[in-house]
């Protein structure tokens, strides 16, 4: 029974990781939006377009603000 947990764990690790990535990306590039693209990726990240969404959210440059 040990060496169920052997596999189990790393895979859950791993899957773990992978639902959180946009969540991961947009904390390094220290996102003004952080919260809001870890929300959409928390409750939304099971379906594979909310999932999306917060990766093009936290993966899109942001233009610089304009002077005029």
């Amino acid at each position: 029974m040990e060496i169920l947990g052997v596999f189990f764990l790393p895979f859950f690790g791993f899957g773990f990781v992978m639902y959180f990535i946009p969540s991961i990306i947009a904390l390094a590039k220290s996102k003004p939006n952080t919260l809001t693209i870890f929300l959409i990726n928390f409750f939304l990240g099971w379906s594979l377009i909310g999932w999306v969404v917060a990766l093009v959210m936290a993966v899109r440059n942001e233009a610089p603000p304009v002077r005029a």
